[in-house]
């Protein structure tokens, strides 16, 4: 492989992010994205999909409680 290879945009590695956490990328493919993954966007995605994450857990809950106590 060529050192000078081009990074990933933020976009191609939300992309080879996505198909990584739903595990169905081809051998080759993987490779491929790794070597040419942007560690500072892995992170930035790390970080934004732990924000929606928690986001998305607090108004299930604020559901889940409101639902329970209107039936009460």
């Amino acid at each position: 492989m060529e050192s000078t290879q081009r990074k990933l945009s933020f976009f191609q590695t939300l992309r080879a992010v996505l198909w990584a956490m739903f595990g169905v990328r081809r051998g080759a493919g993987w490779r491929e994205d790794v070597a040419r993954l942007n560690p500072v966007y892995v992170i930035m995605i790390g970080v934004l999909f732990t924000i929606v994450f928690v986001i998305s857990l607090v108004f299930l809950a604020g559901w889940v409680v409101s639902s329970m106590t209107g039936q009460g």
